[in-house]
This record gives structure tokens, sequence and C-alpha cells, in this order.
């Protein structure tokens, strides 16, 4: 299967991790380019980011101290778990954005912790905190998101925590 590289500059402050499977790399040359995504729409709207960037604008995201990477899902029900830590251990951000419920219960219950709701997750990977977003699929858009109307809530708590006073 092939895996889109990781998009990851010096000291970033936050590292989106998302989910690679062998459906949806088949499919895309960047980063959270499938139809109805709102990936980038959320960076935007959620202060990350001072303009709204698209799918082929992912590889200037180490510029704005932020990163892209996915987990990589290689069978039924397991992941590159190892590599994804062995990553962040060396990228040091300050936090792992995971961009879906799926994808951090994934490496929770790898890591033997419970399954997460959104937003700070009581575990860590690799020493770096863990922050648990909505995902930004198109065909994840719903009413409720824990108890919130939408998804933007949970990016600007995100916004908010990782942002330097």
């Amino acid at each position: 299967m092939e895996v889109l590289p990781d998009i990851v500059g010096p000291e970033p402050r936050i590292v989106f991790c998302g989910m690679a499977s062998v459906l949806s790399t088949k499919l895309r040359d960047h980063y959270y380019e499938t139809p109805g995504n709102n990936f980038w729409e959320m960076l935007h709207q959620s202060g990350l980011t001072d303009r709204r960037l698209g799918p082929e604008d992912d590889g200037s995201v180490p510029e704005l101290g932020l990163g892209l990477t996915d987990l990589v899902h290689t069978g039924a029900s397991t992941y590159a778990l190892d590599e994804l830590t062995a990553k962040v251990r060396s990228w040091e951000p300050e936090w792992v954005a995971f961009t879906s419920k799926t994808t951090a219960y994934a490496v929770a219950r790898s890591l033997g912790e419970r399954r997460p709701g959104l937003g700070p997750a009581s575990w860590e990977l690799a020493g770096t905190a863990v922050f648990v977003l909505p995902g930004t699929s198109g065909a994840n858009r719903r009413h409720d998101y824990d108890g919130r109307v939408g998804r933007l809530p949970w990016w600007r708590d995100l916004a908010m925590l990782a942002t330097p006073s």
C-alpha cells in the first residue's frame, strides 16, 4: 500500500493524524482531498490558519507549525502504531490531533486505554498530549458531536490550547 508522505517540519505545535487504509490512499494525492471533507475549512475557521488552504496546499503546513501524518491500517484490526509512536517521539509536537474518534480509538485500544471522547484525551502518545477531533469526512455530517452542535467548537478548543499566548 502506498501511503502519503508525512508533512512535518521542525518543532510542530500540532501534528494532525488521520487514517491511511488501502481504500483511502488509492484515491488521493494530498491530505484531506476527498469530496465533502471539511478539514481545510475547519483549520481556517478555528483560527489555526489565517487563510483557507486546500488539499493542494498541504505542503505549506509546516510553515504554520503544523504537520500531517496518518496511522497506517495494516490489517483487519492491526495498525502501524510503533511507527507512528516513533515518528511522534522524533517530531516532539505539543499536540497530536486525531482527525476522527475512529483513529483515536485504534491508538487508544492498542495502548490499553479506554475509548476516547472528543477533546483532550486522558492519555499521551510518546509523551505528547492528544486531542481528538470529530471526523472531517463528508460522510460524518451530524448535528451533535459529543453534546456540541457542529465540529467547529472542538477545533476552536484545540486552537486555544495550541496557540501561544
